[in-house]
């Protein structure tokens, strides 16, 4: 949980953590000698909350959860560093660690604290490195990708994708899934189609082989048909491909659940910028005004924000319809005025 790790890395700073990920060899000694004793049952606790918190960033957003997680992990710190316990609960609280500071990594990106986020995903590492769980390892890896995608660092997005990849070698078809649609996401920024459909047809095939009895990771239930649709539209879409990302975005909307979510704003504001590229300014400012009003009242995500801020560009050549100028106005008084 080094503090002293550099802000703001790119380039080899920031993928070498991955490769020593790929080549360090197994941690040894797990045990804690000094403090109250830990249980398994402890550990148990710990999850149970993890999960509950994910869920509630699902449903509200990073800004929302943030702190909350942010005082768990602190809490599971402090098991490790002062309390004692086997190596199988050591090993328990490793991983219970690295999927809280992968859950704190992401909320932080989530409301636009970029260098918090990479600091919680390379603890987050470390700690999955120590317990052995090279599904976590390979998962946070993905994490850091899509954050490179998002900060336009796509060389850094790619290696980081296919270190997680060539990472995991485990049986988890909903494991293979998300790094294979992570890699997807990458290549799309390059407009690389080929390798980019590739990734995307293995995401498929592993979820197809997705039953009630597969041994995924608890964390793993987030990648449902409608967020895979969600993930191929977006592929399409910075691909321009906008007829394919309409309709995995339509689709991604039909099968989700509660339409009040992060997940619902987004799908919104994605499916706008399509229809924008068009040449369909209404039914953009249509899906706009959905998902800028869902972020208004029900969900704190500075990203999904951002994706607003991208419609109004879309909608650039066509400001001076009302139709265009009505929605700006609407969105800088949610929102305020872009700087």
């Amino acid at each position: 949980m080094d503090r002293r790790v550099f802000l703001g890395l790119t380039g080899s700073a920031l993928t070498a953590p991955a490769l020593d990920w790929l080549l360090a060899q197994p941690v040894n000694d797990l045990h804690g000698f000094k403090g109250r004793r830990i249980h398994e049952a402890h550990v148990d606790s710990i999850e149970e909350l993890t999960a509950h918190l994910r869920r509630m960033d699902d449903q509200f957003g990073g800004g929302a959860v943030l702190n909350l997680v942010r005082a768990q992990v602190r809490y599971v710190v402090d098991l490790l560093r002062d309390h004692s316990y086997t190596e199988g609960v050591g090993a328990r609280l490793h991983g219970a660690a690295a999927e809280l500071l992968r859950l704190a990594g992401w909320l932080s990106f989530d409301s636009g604290h970029q260098p918090q986020a990479q600091r919680y995903w390379l603890a987050a590492l470390h700690s999955a490195h120590a317990a052995n769980d090279r599904a976590a390892g390979a998962n946070i890896l993905g994490f850091m990708s899509c954050q490179a995608k998002d900060l336009e660092l796509y060389d850094d997005a790619i290696k980081l994708s296919e270190a997680a990849r060539r990472g995991y070698s485990g049986t988890s078809p909903r494991v293979k899934a998300i790094l294979n649609l992570r890699a997807a996401q990458a290549y799309a920024q390059l407009r690389e189609v080929t390798t980019c459909r590739a990734a995307i047809d293995s995401a498929y095939e592993s979820l197809r082989d997705t039953t009630p009895d597969t041994n995924d990771p608890s964390w793993a239930y987030w990648l449902d048909e409608a967020q895979a649709n969600e993930q191929i539209g977006y592929c399409y879409l910075r691909l321009e491909d906008w007829g394919r990302a309409r309709g995995h975005l339509r689709t991604a909307l039909r099968l989700q659940g509660n339409p009040d979510t992060r997940e619902g704003a987004l799908r919104q504001a994605l499916l706008a910028i399509t229809y924008a590229r068009q040449g369909e300014p209404e039914h953009a400012c249509e899906a706009g005004i959905r998902a800028s009003d869902i972020l208004a009242k029900d969900v704190d995500s500075d990203r999904c924000v951002g994706h607003i801020r991208n419609v109004q560009i879309a909608l650039g050549p066509y400001r001076k319809i009302p139709a265009v100028a009505e929605f700006n106005e609407h969105v800088d008084q949610l929102f305020g005025v872009p700087a």
